[in-house]
């Protein structure tokens, strides 16, 4: 991609890229899941839900952060909340990601981008000096009535941890 065609991309993504914030209403439909299931907001009534965006299946920072929420799966259930992760990587592969590393909680599909883009974790990235877009690590707290309650960026996310940035 030249430097054009990516300055221009990089533009017209932050054009369109809406940002969620504290208080905003979550959207209902979140995606498919790992078995092309629709879910959506509204299945999780009355829970708290954890919606947290990460880069790829198999990475090592994503694996470290799943199997953190993974093995604080059982207190996040029983502080009331509900756990789902987004990346853009296709059913397949979240459902090899899930069996490799014994995921109790549903992964979203959004081969589209359309839910990273809605809530504003689609932006630049760079890595070994290179610029390109991708999913910005991001988790928000989602309350019981559907409103977002806390952010937790991609500065503050440390991913061994992850579980108690979220029960604190």
């Amino acid at each position: 991609m030249s430097f054009q065609n990516f300055f221009l991309s990089l533009l017209l993504n932050l054009l369109k890229r809406t940002i969620m914030n504290i208080g905003d209403k979550a959207p209902d439909f979140l995606g498919k899941d790992e078995n092309g299931k629709e879910i959506h907001l509204s299945d999780y009534k009355g829970k708290k839900v954890v919606i947290y965006f990460y880069p790829k299946d198999s990475t090592p920072g994503c694996t470290t952060e799943a199997c953190n929420l993974r093995d604080n799966h059982s207190e996040l259930i029983k502080q009331g909340y509900a756990v789902i992760g987004v990346s853009v990587d296709n059913e397949a592969s979240h459902r090899k990601f899930i069996e490799k590393n014994d995921l109790p909680f549903t992964l979203i599909a959004d081969t589209d981008k359309k839910l990273v883009q809605e809530f504003g974790v689609w932006g630049e990235k760079q890595m070994y000096g290179r610029s390109y877009m991708g999913t910005l690590r991001t988790t928000f707290i989602v309350d019981e009535e559907g409103l977002i309650c806390k952010i937790i960026t991609p500065k503050e996310i440390k991913v061994k941890e992850h579980a108690a940035q979220i029960l604190g």
